[in-house]
């Protein structure tokens, strides 16, 4: 075959750490356009981006050269510099360690883009931690809750 042709879509979670509610309305847009860019310079095909105070969501078309873990060490060390260095969170910001990733058919795309722009709808009636806990337990992703991101209930 003369051609790579792929289809890999992925979702990506990951928090603040100690899932404090540092992400402000006033400068969350800003944030998302940092990372989008962060993720187009890595020649990635970004879907979806959204999330809450305490953590985001990104949903991308990921080609089979990039190396997730590296793309999201990325992400969350550059957007964390962004942050400090345009002093955008009056507390010392800083995402926690880990991440989510979690695959979909073509198929699904539609409901995960939605359901991506629509977190903080969804986040009225689900906490952060349900929310994650419910992502391992429908993709059948084997866990230990004490590994998981520092839950401070």
């Amino acid at each position: 075959m003369s051609g790579t042709y792929s289809q890999i879509y992925i979702q990506v979670v990951f928090a603040v750490k100690n899932r404090d509610c540092l992400i402000a309305l006033e400068w969350e847009e800003r944030l998302y356009q940092y990372i989008t860019g962060i993720i187009r310079g890595k020649d990635q095909k970004l879907l979806a981006i959204n999330g809450t105070h305490n953590h985001i969501h990104f949903l991308i078309g990921m080609k089979p050269n990039c190396c997730l873990s590296d793309l999201v060490r990325e992400v969350k060390k550059s957007s964390n510099d962004f942050i400090k260095e345009n002093k955008l969170s009056k507390f010392k910001f800083n995402w926690q360690e880990g991440y989510g990733a979690f695959s979909y058919s073509h198929s699904q795309i539609g409901q995960v883009i939605n359901y991506v722009m629509n977190q903080k709808e969804h986040h009225r009636t689900i906490s952060f931690k349900e929310e994650y806990i419910d992502f391992l337990k429908k993709f059948e992703i084997e866990h230990d809750e004490k590994y998981l991101f520092e839950w401070f209930d």
